[in-house]
């Protein structure tokens, strides 16, 4: 049987996906075993996400352009698919019991953002100097992204998007600072945002999020079809 944590996992990813696109005009659906998106979504987020690790390939397929550049989200590393698809990575689903409510150690002070101009320097930060307007505001309306600065300068990051269930976690990153600033900063803004939550994302490398409490509890895989 399949654990329920990763159930909640990839549906928790895939409402993430999904706010992630409507905040560029981009309408997803969520079917049973599958949300998908007919139209190209943003950059970096896939084109579908299984929810049923019985999902097929032609659940996935059919709600898709599957043209070049298509991607899916493999939830439960079960899809075999062909056609010009190939698997771009591997990573694993973690998970974490609830945060205890405890104060950051460090220099680094933690804060919401809440509008349009920090969004940016915040993507700066994250893109390591880009600003590609991937974030965008409409996206504070639905998940709560978040900044650490030192001496005013946005030096760590994470986006947390919770559901009834749980608190997704994803977009963690520290520039110029060690990359457990970061994750101590994620548990204690967890904690207060969405007290007794159990944390949930996935990582290609979990050895970062294991030192905070997170386990790796299953496999997935994404899929690009690469353009000829």
């Amino acid at each position: 049987m399949t654990d329920e944590r990763v159930l909640a996992a990839a549906r928790n990813n895939a409402e993430w996906c999904d706010l992630m696109s409507r905040a560029h005009g981009v309408t997803g659906r969520f079917g049973p075993a599958v949300w998908s998106s007919d139209r190209r979504t943003p950059p970096y987020y896939p084109d579908a996400v299984t929810l049923d690790p019985a999902a097929t390939a032609a659940d996935v397929l059919d709600g898709i352009d599957a043209g070049p550049w298509a991607s899916v989200k493999d939830s439960f590393a079960a899809l075999e698919l062909d056609g010009g698809f190939e698997v771009l990575f591997e990573a694993s689903w973690i998970h974490r019991e609830p945060p205890e409510d405890v104060a950051v150690p460090g220099e680094v002070g933690w804060e919401r953002v809440e509008d349009a101009a920090v969004l940016r320097a915040w993507e700066r930060a994250w893109s390591g100097g880009h600003d590609n307007e991937l974030f965008l505001p409409a996206v504070l309306d639905g998940a709560r992204v978040l900044a650490g600065r030192a001496e005013g300068e946005i030096v760590c990051g994470a986006v947390l998007s919770g559901d009834e269930r749980v608190v997704g976690v994803s977009n963690v990153f520290a520039a110029g600072r060690d990359v457990d600033d970061a994750w101590a900063g994620v548990l204690a803004m967890a904690a207060r945002l969405f007290p007794g939550r159990a944390l949930v994302g996935y990582e290609s490398d979990v050895a970062a999020a294991a030192r905070h409490g997170f386990t790796a509890i299953g496999p997935l895989r994404v899929w690009l079809h690469e353009g000829s």
